[in-house]
């Protein structure tokens, strides 16, 4: 079988070679780009990030693939957001004082977490939410952020309820992450959890060759 092709966004921040490498290990042919025409023709889609929402919103838009993820998402075609490429697909950011407006795929506003001990770094357990088809439980992924997304039972996708995950961490309860369709969207970084991680990301490309549900 040919090996899905994954096209990865460098839009100027994320954990790239690790993304890459994790991938490749997961079975897929992978082409880092910034040009959304080149990713378009990929099977699999991939948005990651690290650092600010805003920092990483200004990338996407300067690569001119705001549109590319926002279509990509509407037509359900297979795509993975990773820590902020996460957060990237909910409707707005507040850091700092400051709002920015997100691609709106999911409901919800990315925010401060409420924990004690900020960031929120290393290993910590996901409860896979009902419904759940990728993610697997008991499994420990790797964590390092300070904002997240909170209002776990109200998120929807175009009006729809989506297949919710989430990490208990120091008081405070967030989305780990977010399935729906052939959507997955994580918080954490499968390319840092080891064979949890790639398990998952095997699960992932999966669902490339799968009908859209």
């Amino acid at each position: 079988m040919t090996p899905p092709v994954v096209a990865v966004l460098d839009h100027g921040s994320g954990n790239l070679r690790s993304a890459v490498r994790a991938l490749t290990r997961a079975g897929a042919t992978v082409r880092l780009t910034s040009d959304p025409t080149v990713a378009a023709t990929a099977d699999g889609l991939v948005v990651p990030g690290v650092g600010a929402f805003a920092h990483c919103m200004a990338g996407l838009t300067e690569i001119g693939a705001v549109d590319l993820v926002r279509e990509w998402a509407a037509a359900d075609k297979p795509l993975l957001g990773i820590c902020v490429g996460f957060q990237l697909l909910f409707e707005a950011g507040h850091e700092h004082g400051t709002t920015t407006t997100g691609l709106g795929v999911l409901s919800g506003q990315v925010e401060r977490l409420t924990a004690r001990r900020l960031p929120h770094m290393g290993w910590n357990t996901v409860a896979a939410g009902a419904g759940a088809r990728l993610l697997t439980e008991p499994e420990h992924y790797y964590f390092v952020h300070s904002y997240g997304v909170h209002a776990p039972d109200g998120l929807t996708r175009a009006g729809r309820p989506v297949v919710v995950h989430t990490t208990d961490h120091d008081g405070d309860t967030f989305v780990a992450a977010v399935e729906s369709g052939r959507l997955l969207a994580t918080q954490f970084h499968p390319e840092k959890s080891d064979d949890a991680g790639l398990g998952l990301l095997g699960r992932w490309l999966r669902t490339i060759e799968a009908p859209s549900t």
